[in-house]
């Protein structure tokens, strides 16, 4: 795929099928979700038959810009890059996203929309829920809302953060932040992301993450061939990186509860 198909609008692919009697199977459990495994029983089981399972392919447009949000994504798997489109074309990433969190804020902010989009940079799973639902749970005071809160402050700083790196460190040190926070996000130490789609999601040339990546690889930090990036020493990556990494990944293990 290349990074032009990643931001093609894509159809859904369901998972779940509910006849009043079953719904089939998802390969990912709702409490693989960060959040949904921090509710308590009581409330996850009352929650339960509202979460519709679905599958998000890499390229799957979750929600573009200026469309109404009618329903949340919990996230158990993959990633989903949230940004934002000028009129030239030009793009840059503000957010990661990954089974620690949820798309489609605005759901339940109230602001039904968002002038962004967000993508799936993999193939993601995850589970549905209603914004009739979720502005229940509000208005009740109920734990999943507190939860949501507390995520949308960790998502805040993420943003904030992105905004002060993308500013002020060098493109070695973004791609650096980058590849690390989307590893924090997945099962393995491999990205499989070509460098034409970190480019548009770092708002920055081709050919400038062309030059960073080679400069990783000639320090034997990543293996990069073939649009895979295979981290080989990720504490010397730790190093290289600028703090902001550590300020949205500390954010985070505040904010939310730990699984």
């Amino acid at each position: 795929m290349s990074a032009r198909d990643s931001f093609r609008p894509r159809p859904e692919t369901r998972l779940a099928s509910r006849d009043g009697k079953r719904a089939v199977s998802a390969p990912h459990a709702p409490r693989q979700n960060q959040l949904l495994a921090a509710l308590p029983l009581e409330d996850y089981e009352r929650l339960l038959p509202d979460l519709e399972p679905v599958s998000l392919p890499r390229g799957w447009t979750v929600h573009r810009a200026g469309e109404r949000e009618k329903c949340s994504y919990f996230l158990t798997g993959g990633i989903v890059s949230r940004f934002y489109v000028t009129r030239s074309g030009a793009s840059a990433e503000f957010a990661l996203t990954g089974s620690e969190g949820v798309i489609g804020v605005a759901s339940f902010l109230g602001g039904e929309s968002t002038p962004s989009q967000a993508v799936a940079l993999s193939d993601s799973y995850a589970y549905r829920l209603g914004a009739d639902v979720l502005k229940n749970e509000f208005e009740h005071n109920r734990p999943l809302s507190h939860l949501l809160l507390r995520y949308v402050q960790a998502l805040i700083t993420q943003t904030g953060q992105i905004a002060v790196c993308n500013r002020h460190h060098s493109l070695d040190q973004q791609l650096c932040r980058w590849i690390l926070a989307s590893l924090d996000r997945l099962p393995s130490n491999v990205l499989t992301m070509t460098q034409e789609l970190i480019a548009h999601m770092l708002g920055v040339r081709r050919e400038g993450v062309t030059e960073a990546a080679g400069k990783l690889q000639k320090a034997g930090l990543i293996h990069y061939s073939r649009g895979q990036i295979a981290v080989l020493d990720r504490p010397q990556l730790e190093a290289q990186v600028c703090e902001c990494y550590g300020v949205v990944k500390r954010a985070y293990d505040r904010l939310l509860p730990a699984t």
